[in-house]
């Protein structure tokens, strides 16, 4: 194989799905205190979610350094013997890791050339969007196709989530502290979306409950846009909220038979540390 496919741990994808599509991962790092713990390595979503819950200790989120990513080019390179790499990263609106990765790209390119795509999305749709250029790379396509493939399938996927409050956004900077402390004061439940590379406002909800079936509605929506042709692919992510995910998971499944995937994902430890637990998100993925 000529050309690998890397992507960030904030795909949140399955190791067994990782290892069977070939993709290769490099993590996030979770700051707590003045501790760096490597995402699904040094630090579990569990974890956080204990952190959070607790509140006693500070815990932020940091980009891998350039540095990180020169020698995680290299690993791969060597590993796989392939002579270019197509990393496919978290949205450049929300994290300095594409940044990274292009100065580490310039460092390494005597060695590998490396593609660059930024996702402008996060989860599930960036790791099913990473496995689908690993099935291109796999067949022997370029790495300006399979870099192709990548941006066309992150580009048709769609991605709304539900957070219990908004806080935790507010605090990282996600999302517009006006917007948060509305929210707040009207007792509304913001159903969000990511949008340009961005989390942003969906729809207003008064209640939980209603939130929740607007989230299922949206997903819904979303597979009903795709071309009957087209086989669609769905997450259901959760921080915290195993039950309410799993119902969802078995709802969608009655409803659309015809999904290709229906995954269902814990939220991985960085994404978490900016939504907080009672985090319920879907994502639909057309195969496009």
């Amino acid at each position: 194989m000529s050309t690998a496919v890397l992507t960030d741990s904030t795909a949140c994808l399955p190791p067994e799905l990782a290892e069977e599509a070939g993709v290769a991962l490099i993590p996030l790092h979770v700051q707590v205190g003045r501790r760096s713990l490597a995402e699904g390595v040094d630090i579990s979503t569990a974890e956080v979610v204990d952190l959070l819950r607790a509140g006693k200790e500070k815990v932020g989120t940091s980009r891998p350094a350039p540095g990180e990513f020169v020698e995680r080019f290299r690993e791969v390179a060597h590993a796989t013997g392939a002579d270019s790499i197509v990393a496919v990263l978290i949205s450049s609106a929300i994290s300095g890791t594409v940044e990274a990765a292009q100065l580490a790209a310039q460092a390494v390119r005597s060695e590998v050339a490396v593609e660059v795509v930024d996702s402008q999305i996060l989860g599930m749709g960036m790791g099913y969007a990473a496995a689908a250029a690993a099935d291109a790379a796999y067949a022997g396509g370029s790495p300006e196709q399979v870099a192709s493939v990548a941006r066309a399938r992150c580009g048709a996927t769609s991605t709304y989530f539900y957070v219990d409050t908004l806080e935790h956004l507010r605090r990282g900077g996600r999302v517009g502290t006006a917007q948060a402390i509305l929210g707040s004061a009207l007792a509304i439940k913001p159903l969000l979306m990511l949008s340009d590379g961005e989390v942003q406002l969906a729809e207003r909800v008064r209640t939980r409950a209603k939130a929740l079936a607007r989230l299922e509605e949206k997903c819904l929506e979303a597979i009903a846009a795709a071309s009957e042709d087209v086989v669609v692919d769905v997450a259901v992510h959760h921080l915290g909220w195993l039950e309410q995910a799993e119902a969802m998971r078995d709802r969608l499944r009655e409803t659309v038979p015809q999904a290709g995937r229906l995954d269902l994902v814990e939220l991985g430890a960085v994404a978490g540390v900016h939504t907080g637990p009672g985090t319920l998100a879907v994502t639909v993925a057309p195969r496009a």
